[in-house]
């Protein structure tokens, strides 16, 4: 920055070897650069960009036109590290010096520039005299406090001095047009300065608030907007714009490249025809990778940002893969479970117990199940796997549950179906050959064979580890079925009572002690005989009539025979016309009251004629 003709140009292309256009002098001292341009310094490291500002105070512009020179000085404070000042030597010290209407435009600006770091401002003294740097530094400073204590500034920094804002440097160089030798001389020492210039201690040393080469562009042409706009300048604010802006185009990058990755499509692809060996260990290094190179990339701008946008990158790559470790996690429950099934199927052939083959099978393969999942556990997500661990169990005791049930039911059927070989023909031939004492009979078989039943299928079910609760129930359940064996074999003979008394009266009646047939020959009580068949066959009615598993005492067999053989006094209700017994329920009842009067008047009936027949023989 300096005054219009003041030889800006010529300088920055010696001290930097650039090749911006500069003055003829034999055409007349006019502008010759108009805006600001721009260009790399060659052969210093590291990378330095030198801009040649247009000259302050031209005639071209006007003395009113001193917009774009705020603008432009702005620009180049808040863009720049350090800021050349191109002054002339006699201009030191005295009151009307070209260079003060610029020092009052920087000091301005830079009210409105909310930095965080310090820009160097270089003085360089050009045409020096005989008079000493030394003596010139001093006088120099001295009028540059002065501009500063002079310029407005807002109440927080009243009081502010300059070297909060600037470090100022000093430096002093020949006449270009007189002393072109020393000139040169002294600017190759200059240069020298500028190696290695943002190194602690170096022309730049303050890096606050640097932005990344790859977004110098994009920085420069978002300031220039704001200045533009005659806007306060806040690089903090900015900085963190310029961050925001480069960080999601690089994280919008990784992701869109992330996405056609050939190793991850084919992980993607494969996922869905099964478990993939390796996938955690696979998909961990394909995103180490991206975000490494995120890392790379980013890592000049601001921190804060850089963390948050890596994150929201990081985020949006894991939703990315998250479909495909759920379908590897799936396809690993259900080859373990799978596999579960055929291993505790083949223990249970093999004679295993069932509860020990459970509990064996159901631990080694939740423990592979494990194993699987720690395989496909993606290093960046430390997502949980308790859900299809879970799951896993919840179908392996399904499992086990249904196994558990379809075994129980077999053992089950396996013992009614003992019970009922054991039951079903004595208790017919019992109930066939009635008599006195054919309920007791009938419940010491159902007892004994009750018990044995029970203690057979009580061994059974230790094997099973069921709960108490859920033992004594299964217990119960087959004493119930055994006494519905029983009862239900009761009710089909009570069926055919009829016949069976009939087949009684006939083997009594028609055939003597020996069970040889009777041949009437007219010596025989025939009355007596009759009576006693009759007796006979009515005792087998009563012991038909209910099912007595209880050992309760009843009445049904004296009323039978006091309404049916005429042996006790004449009542004069009939105790038969009801549908109940006295004693017994109507859930044991086999044989209702009135329903034996009825079957007794149709044998009597159909009985009649056997003993027509023998009475005729006499």
């Amino acid at each position: 920055m300096g005054p219009q003709s003041s030889g800006k140009s010529t300088l920055l292309n010696h001290l930097f070897r650039t090749n911006f256009r500069e003055m003829d002098a034999f055409k007349g001292r006019s502008q010759t650069t108009k805006g600001i341009w721009l260009a790399k310094g060659a052969g210093i490291e590291p990378c330095t960009l030198v801009m040649d500002l247009e000259g302050t105070d031209g005639r071209e512009r006007g003395e009113d036109d001193t917009a774009f020179e705020k603008q432009s000085a702005l620009f180049a404070l808040a863009v720049s590290d350090i800021v050349l000042i191109n002054m002339w030597c006699h201009d030191i010290g005295r009151e009307q010096a070209a260079n003060k209407p610029l020092l009052k435009t920087v000091f301005q600006v830079m009210m409105r520039l909310f930095s965080p770091r310090k820009t160097t401002l270089l003085f360089v003294i050009r045409d020096k005299t005989r008079t000493p740097l030394e003596n010139l530094e001093p006088v120099l400073r001295e009028d540059v406090q002065k501009i500063w204590d002079n310029v407005p500034k807002p109440q927080a920094h009243k009081e502010t001095p300059i070297s909060e804002f600037f470090n100022v440097e000093v430096t002093a160089l020949s006449s270009y047009e007189y002393e072109e030798e020393q000139f040169k001389e002294q600017v190759a020492i200059l240069r020298e300065r500028f190696f290695h210039s943002i190194a602690p201690g170096g022309l730049a040393g303050d890096r606050r608030g640097v932005v990344p080469a790859s977004a110098f562009a994009f920085s420069a042409q978002q300031m220039w907007k704001v200045i533009k706009e005659n806007k306060d300048l806040d690089l903090p604010a900015h900085k963190v714009m310029v961050a925001t802006v480069r960080c999601e185009e690089i994280a919008h990058e990784k992701y869109s490249s992330f996405t056609e990755n050939e190793d991850w499509c084919s992980i993607e692809e494969a996922v869905h025809l099964g478990p993939i060996p390796g996938f955690g260990k696979k998909v961990s290094s394909i995103l180490d990778a991206y975000l490494s190179g995120y890392d790379s990339e980013a890592v000049y701008f601001e921190e804060s940002v850089r963390s948050s946008k890596r994150k929201q990158l990081e985020e949006k790559l894991l939703q990315l893969v998250k479909p495909a470790f759920q379908s590897v996690l799936e396809h690993i429950g259900c080859e373990t479970l799978d596999k579960f099934k055929e291993a505790f199927d083949k223990a249970l052939n093999g004679g295993e117990g069932f509860s020990v083959a459970a509990h064996d099978c159901t631990q080694f393969y939740v423990a592979l199940f494990d194993k699987g999942c720690a395989d496909a556990v993606i290093e960046q997500a430390k997502w949980d796997t308790s859900r299809a661990r879970e799951k896993l169990q919840r179908d392996i005791d399904a499992h086990v549950a249904s196994v558990r049930a379809a075994k129980l039911s077999e053992l089950t059927k396996a013992y009614e179906a003992k019970l009922n070989e054991a039951l079903s023909g004595p208790v017919e031939a019992l109930l066939e050959g009635a008599n006195n004492e054919t309920w007791l009979a009938i419940r010491k078989l159902l007892s004994r064979e009750t018990e044995s039943a029970v203690t057979g299928l009580s061994g059974a079910l230790s094997g099973f580890d069921l709960d108490e609760q859920s033992k004594e129930k299964m217990l119960l359940a087959i004493r119930d079925t055994a006494r519905g064996m029983v009862e239900a074999k009761a009710r089909e003979k009570a069926g055919g009572v009829l016949a069976l008394m009939k087949d009684r009266f006939t083997t009594l009646f028609c055939h003597d002690a020996d069970s040889m047939p009777r041949v009437w020959t007219g010596k025989e009580n025939i009355q007596e005989n009759n009576k006693r068949a009759c007796s006979a066959s009515l005792k087998l009615l009563s012991v038909m009539a209910a099912v007595r598993l209880d050992d309760e005492k009843d009445n049904i067999k004296k009323t039978l025979s006091d309404a049916l053989l005429d042996t006790g006094p004449t009542a004069t209700d009939d105790p038969l016309a009801s549908s109940t017994w006295k004693e017994i329920p109507s859930s044991k009842t086999l044989i209702t009251p009135v329903q034996c009067k009825s079957l007794w008047e149709r044998f009597k009936k159909e009985t009649e004629h056997t003993v027509k027949l023998a009475s005729s023989t006499q």
